[in-house]
């Protein structure tokens, strides 16, 4: 029996091996050459599209140029920039010789004036290692942001002839995306600044002169509110980036509030109502102060005391965001009209707020560019209702995260 036993548990042991064997081989060819051909292919592409998404130049050229060859399935590529010059080639030396760079150079400024597709033979000479050179332009809407020159030591066929030119456009592509980051960029730093100029110099008018009053009558409530302004400014006018926490932006619209308070005096009222889970959500820098602002101001309008509430709560994956006063509320038909900085100025405004800046819209656009169309601003009112303006952001959102503040106020 115990003979017996020993085969039976050497034949076990054998079968579970050959098993395993068959196992990890068998997932070894789970992909067939098609397949990995594809998965090459698209790994390439990414690996190119990462850097020339930085725009095109020398640290991005010499990133690239490795998968775009890669993709052309050529013997050597080089970049060259909108004034035909070598910022970066991949290939081996015997393919670019001194002779052959030469001639590519010479082949990408004919490319770039043509505004088209141009070949050379021999560019080394007869019997040189290279047979063609293929020079195809990075064309965007109306003008070309470098050109793409590809060596072969065959004669290239159309097929690969036509796919030189379409990887030729995928960088193109790149680089246009690239543009239109940096252009959407320099969009948000102005439209901060826009919202900047726009901050209401009656406020400040009014808030320095608020201060004055307490001068004398009330030394340390002066230097506590001029310590407010002082932050206020600061944060408002800050050299930071487009994006902020949530907390710090209470943060300055209390200060904010807190000079309108020694203003009105007890006649502005204030609620807050804020989850403590929402206060890291990443918004978009001064997204608030035009809502509370705009609260303040027609809160109000022909009257000397209203209520303002303030309140952000965490719903699901976004945080919902409002700002509501009391006051006299506006006609809906505006709204619709698309019109939305269009808010109605009472008669029974006085001077001194007829100022008021509003940038809804501003804010609205920024939402809606930052995270998309889903995430505008909505605004609900009517005639002697009230005011109440409203926003949903997500919690997390990527490639999107709250600058440094750079302030040292007392927070």
């Amino acid at each position: 029996m115990s003979g017996e036993l020993i085969a039976i548990l050497l034949l076990g042991g054998t079968l579970a091996v050959v098993l395993f064997i068959v196992v990890l081989r068998t997932r070894r060819v789970v992909s067939t050459p098609h397949e990995r051909a594809v998965h090459d292919t698209l790994a390439a592409a990414a690996a190119a599209a990462h850097p020339l998404r930085d725009g095109l130049t020398d640290t991005s050229a010499a990133s690239a140029v490795g998968p775009l060859r890669a993709l052309t399935g050529a013997e050597g590529v080089a970049l060259f920039d909108a004034d035909g010059i070598l910022l970066g080639r991949d290939g081996a030396d015997e393919i670019w010789r001194p002779r052959v760079l030469t001639a590519a150079s010479a082949l990408a400024v004919e490319a770039l004036n043509a505004r088209r597709r141009v070949l050379s033979d021999y560019p080394g000479g007869d019997g040189g290692l290279v047979r063609k050179l293929i020079a195809a332009p990075l064309m965007g809407d109306d003008a070309s942001s470098g050109v793409l020159v590809v060596a072969t030591v065959r004669q290239p066929g159309p097929g690969q002839i036509g796919a030189i030119t379409e990887v030729a456009n995928y960088a193109a592509t790149q680089l246009q995306l690239a543009e239109l980051d940096a252009s959407r960029a320099r969009l948000d730093r102005a439209e901060v600044l826009a919202l900047r100029a726009q901050i209401d110099p009656h406020f400040i008018y009014n808030a320095l002169g608020t201060i004055a009053s307490f001068v004398r009558t009330d030394p340390a409530r002066a230097r506590e509110l001029i310590l407010d302004f002082a932050d206020f400014t600061r944060y408002s006018f800050r050299a930071a980036g487009q994006y902020t926490a949530l907390a710090d932006e209470l943060r300055n619209i209390d200060r904010y509030l807190t000079l309108e308070r020694a203003r009105f005096g007890e006649g502005l009222g204030v609620r807050l109502n804020v989850d403590p889970e929402v206060l890291g959500v990443v918004v978009p820098f001064l997204a608030l102060q035009p809502l509370v602002e705009n609260a303040v101001r027609h809160g109000l309008a022909g009257r000397r005391e209203g209520t303002i509430t303030i309140s952000a709560h965490s719903v699901g994956t976004t945080c919902e965001i409002s700002v509501e006063d009391d006051g006299v509320g506006m006609d809906p038909e505006l709204l619709r009209s698309g019109a939305i900085d269009a808010l109605p100025r009472s008669d029974l405004l006085s001077q001194e707020t007829e100022g008021a800046h509003v940038g809804l819209t501003n804010v609205d656009q920024r939402l809606r560019s930052a995270f998309g169309n889903d995430y505008g601003l909505i605004v609900d009112t009517g005639i002697g209702a009230g005011t109440k303006v409203s926003m949903r952001v997500p919690k997390f959102a990527s490639g999107i995260r709250a600058d440094a503040t750079g302030q040292e106020g007392r927070g």
